[in-house]
C-alpha cells in the first residue's frame, strides 16, 4: 500500500521528469535572448558562409568515416569467422589496428594545423599519400609549404603530400 508521503514523492518526481523532458525537447529558438536576434544581415551571411565551409569539411570526414567503417565491419567479420585461418585473422587484426592508427594520425595532424597555422582542415592518409584540404580564401604557397612540413614531421619515411585550399 502506498502512503501519502510516497504518493507525493511520486507525483513530484513525475512532474519534474515531465518538465525536464519538455525542456530538453524544446526548440532552441525559444531559449535565445532577444538581444541575439538583432544580428545584422551581414553577420548572418558571414556565419552562414562559415557553416557551409565547415560543413564541406564535415561531409568529407563523414564519407571517409563511412568508408572506413565498412572496411572495419568486413575485417571484424573475418576475425569472428570460425572458418578463417589464424593467418587470416591475424591479417584482419593488423589491418584493423592500422586503420585505427591512421584515424588517430589524421586527427593529430588536423589538430596541429589548427593550433599552429590556425586553419580548419581535413586530412586523409592513404598508404604513402596524404591529402590535406584547408579552408583559406587565397591559395598561398608558403602556407602550403608549412602544412607539408608540419605533416611530414609526423612521419619517418617520405610521404607524398597534396595540399588543396577551399575558400572560407
Amino acid at each position: 500500500m502506498i502512503n501519502k508521503q510516497n504518493l507525493w514523492f511520486l507525483t513530484l518526481f513525475s512532474l519534474i521528469l515531465v518538465l525536464s523532458v519538455y525542456y530538453i525537447t524544446m526548440p532552441n529558438d525559444l531559449l535565445v535572448n532577444n538581444t541575439e536576434k538583432t544580428i545584422t544581415k551581414e553577420e548572418k551571411k558571414k556565419d552562414d558562409d562559415v557553416k557551409e565551409e565547415t560543413s564541406s569539411l564535415v561531409s568529407m570526414r563523414v564519407s571517409l568515416e563511412e568508408e572506413r567503417q565498412e572496411k572495419m565491419v568486413s575485417l571484424q567479420e573475418a576475425l569472428t569467422n570460425e572458418k578463417a585461418t589464424t593467418e587470416e585473422k591475424n591479417n584482419a587484426y593488423e589491418q584493423l589496428k592500422y586503420l585505427n592508427q591512421l584515424q588517430g594520425k589524421e586527427e593529430t595532424i588536423e589538430k596541429q594545423i589548427k593550433e599552429k597555422l590556425e586553419l580548419d582542415s581535413f586530412v586523409k592518409i592513404d598508404d604513402k599519400n596524404i591529402e590535406v584540404v584547408a579552408l583559406k580564401e587565397k591559395h598561398d604557397s608558403t602556407i602550403a609549404n608549412n602544412i607539408m612540413r608540419l605533416v611530414q614531421e609526423n612521419f619517418e619515411e617520405k610521404m607524398y603530400i597534396t595540399v588543396t585550399f577551399k575558400k572560407s
